[in-house]
């Protein structure tokens, strides 16, 4: 069953009088339960193309389906209940509030999704390796902290879509090990996981990946 379609997606950005090719008429879908890993250089195309996934930003053509709800060229209201039903979301940077704990973070997650669930809160914390530092600031985190409490609040509402780029970019072996072993769960319990990624172990889980080179699927 597929919960997300994308069909030919582009997108130009322009600097000055150049006009860049982020994204080339791109093509793919997502199946339920699935781990799908895109892979390519730095350029490539990677970031732009979640961000068009998760309707954070709008193709220039083509359009995007999840569970057979159209997200693009739709209001940003529209947009954006899509993504609460739907997904979570780790972008590279910018997914904490600095006011707020990392254990008030994951609880706005959980409480905007309606899925206040003191355990889970808890089970998330451990999954992370965050439990002794659920009442640190973000600003005194360091940079793989930060990267895994953003996964926690991710995760937090149990989302049939986890989107994350470079979710492993700035943690150790440890605790990448123990990320893809609770993305390991949500594919046996039906759940969809898409992750940019530069990580050859984490590459190797997935069940499919996608190359991207110069804005196009690479078919290696």
């Amino acid at each position: 069953m597929s919960v997300l379609e994308a069909h030919e997606l582009y997108r130009f950005y322009h600097v000055g009088d150049d006009e860049i090719a982020a994204l080339r008429g791109v093509s793919l879908f997502l199946s339920a339960g699935e781990m799908v890993s895109v892979m390519g250089p730095s350029g490539s195309g990677k970031s732009t193309l979640l961000a068009c996934l998760t309707g954070l930003d709008e193709p220039d053509g083509g359009y995007v389906t999840v569970r057979d709800r159209l997200m693009t060229r739709r209001p940003e209201a529209d947009r954006a209940t899509i993504r609460a039903e739907n997904f979570g979301i780790l972008l590279q940077s910018g997914n904490l509030f600095q006011h707020l704990t990392v254990r008030e973070n994951i609880l706005l997650s959980m409480q905007l999704s309606g899925r206040k669930d003191r355990e889970r809160l808890t089970a998330l914390l451990q999954a992370v390796g965050l439990s002794h530092r659920e009442r640190a600031y973000p600003a005194q985190l360091s940079g793989g902290e930060t990267a895994r409490a953003g996964l926690a609040a991710a995760l937090a509402a149990d989302p049939p879509l986890l989107v994350a780029d470079e979710p492993t970019a700035e943690i150790d072996r440890v605790a990448e090990e123990r990320l893809l072993d609770y993305f390991e769960a949500r594919r046996a319990a039906g759940k969809t996981t898409l992750v940019a990624t530069h990580s050859a172990s984490l590459a190797a889980r997935a069940d499919r990946i996608i190359h991207l080179a110069d804005g196009r699927i690479d078919n290696v």
